[in-house]
């Protein structure tokens, strides 16, 4: 093989373990809104 192609070669494997060795996951983490009961009706001065 020519300089060219071992040179294109090396590059292109460097390129695909740098875009595939560093997948990092993302941890998102909602805060749910806190559902409270509405009160009851239990009469006027109760």
């Amino acid at each position: 093989m020519s300089k060219s192609t071992k040179t294109l070669l090396a590059f292109c494997m460097v390129a695909f373990i740098a875009a595939c060795g560093s997948q990092a996951t993302e941890t998102v983490y909602v805060d749910e809104p806190v559902v409270t009961t509405e009160p009851t009706y239990t009469g006027k001065y109760k």
